[in-house]
């Protein structure tokens, strides 16, 4: 097919990808514990479906030992073309206070051009954008394709890691397609390079047997969550800088965000400054960086006159692409068992870690994704960085050494991943498409 021919198949298939992604977005595939597992399934079979559609000869669900199953499809190649392996998953965040939402989370709303609802960016777009690019050649594919839908990436990733460790030949690639990033703003055509790695525990404080009253015990009785709060501040400095020995700075060598940019897309409030010293991809890709995700205390509403016997923090570390996610969790444990207040008892728990990705840049693979993206969007796509994690990335790197891995997709920063009002533009997910139809076919003819 020549460029031409792409562009027009995937132009004319949007009505029904579209529609595809609302049907997909109408299932909460929350796969996290507490959660029902009936609509994880649904969105499963609903991939399953889809994958059939676009004319991959085999197409089947596989069992992932203690997660939910992935959904697999493939297509051999044709004589002396490469294979590629395209990559996305299923499952969705929870959706959180539905107040917080302008449009019901499981409704998916279309608005001014934007798909409303969770999982439509994150990462259904990537479902859709592998769909309708493989869609597009009717099946008769320049290369061969191997898809691997992953159905509890955003809870427990780490499945599917040993999942591939013990199936290295059912995934093996020249090169692989990660459709789970995007680019900063909409038509800014973008490659993720760099992915940070992910550390994170939860960690407790205990001072007391039990809660006694704040009025006669209060101002001689250790409070947990005092203690708690002291040594969570303790971890940065007034500026937001990192104060944990062993965790520096680090450089990113290519072009960040634009401050403004970056305020609009995070949505920081007027008059509230940004953190951290060094520019904003430095701080936001080649950086460490903790946060505080979860307290476990009394919230406001129960509130009683009580000095707190135990206080629960839950802590995210962000690595650099070099950096030992082992041992960022070890130095920051050390640092807030060094300055815990008042004898205070710590334990910590329930510890996370995942590796960073720092992609090489100079393959043949790459290439035909600069030329594809560069017809898609209109402009050479630039490297970038992803503060996030992608945990099954760490892992084909090192089962794969030989293979090109490619991250890119249908999302920008102001999608709102993780958050409410989650949204995709739906121009996004043409050109996303299309980069990609156009990559196989460069890619398969090279």
């Amino acid at each position: 097919m020549t460029p031409d021919q792409i562009e027009n198949a995937v132009t004319a298939e949007m009505p029904r990808a579209v529609d595809d992604l609302r049907r997909l977005v109408s299932i909460p595939s929350v796969a996290f514990p507490g959660y029902p597992e009936e609509p994880v399934l649904a969105a499963a079979a609903a991939t399953e479906e889809l994958l059939r559609s676009t004319g991959l000869p085999h197409v089947r669900q596989l069992p992932v030992e203690g997660s939910f199953p992935a959904v697999y499809g493939e297509a051999p190649a044709p004589p002396g073309a490469p294979t590629v392996l395209l990559y996305a998953h299923y499952d969705v965040q929870p959706a959180g206070n539905p107040a917080l939402w302008r449009t019901p989370p499981f409704e998916p709303t279309l608005i001014d051009g934007q798909l409303y609802g969770r999982g439509a960016a994150d990462d259904k777009s990537g479902i859709i954008a592998h769909v309708l690019a493989l869609r597009s050649f009717q099946g008769r594919f320049p290369v061969g394709i191997k898809v691997i839908i992953e159905g509890q990436e955003e809870y427990a990733g780490e499945r599917l890691e040993a999942f591939v460790e013990r199936n290295p030949d059912l995934l093996r690639a020249d090169a692989i397609v990660v459709a789970d990033t995007g680019n900063p703003a909409p038509g800014d055509s973008a490659v993720t390079t760099s992915l940070r790695g992910m550390a994170a525990f939860t960690i407790e404080v205990r001072s007391l047997k039990e809660a006694v009253h704040s009025g006669q015990f209060g101002g001689a009785a250790p409070d947990a969550l005092a203690a708690l709060i002291r040594m969570l501040a303790s971890l940065h400095d007034d500026n937001g800088d990192i104060r944990v020995p062993g965790l520096p700075r680090g450089i990113f060598l290519g072009s960040g965000p634009s401050e403004e940019g970056f305020r609009g897309a995070a949505g920081v409030l007027d008059g509230v400054s940004l953190v951290g010293s060094g520019s904003l991809a430095d701080r936001l890709w080649a950086s460490y960086a903790i946060t505080v995700t979860g307290i476990d205390v009394p919230s406001v509403q129960d509130a009683v006159n009580a000095v707190q016997p135990v206080a629960r923090a839950r802590v995210t570390v962000r690595v650099p692409p070099a950096g030992d996610p082992g041992a960022a969790t070890h130095d920051v444990v050390e640092h807030l068992r060094r300055v815990a207040p008042w004898g205070v008892q710590v334990s910590v728990t329930d510890q996370v870690l995942g590796s960073g990705f720092l992609a090489d840049t100079g393959g043949r693979a790459r290439s035909a994704l600069n030329r594809a993206m560069e017809r898609a969007f209109g402009r050479p796509p630039r490297d970038i960085g992803a503060g996030g994690s992608i945990p099954l990335v760490a892992t084909l790197v090192k089962q794969f050494p030989a293979a090109e891995i490619l991250l890119f997709g249908a999302e920008d920063d102001a999608a709102s991943i993780h958050a409410p009002n989650e949204r995709l533009d739906l121009e996004e997910l043409r050109r996303a498409a299309t980069a990609e139809a156009l990559f196989l076919a460069d890619y398969g003819n090279f």
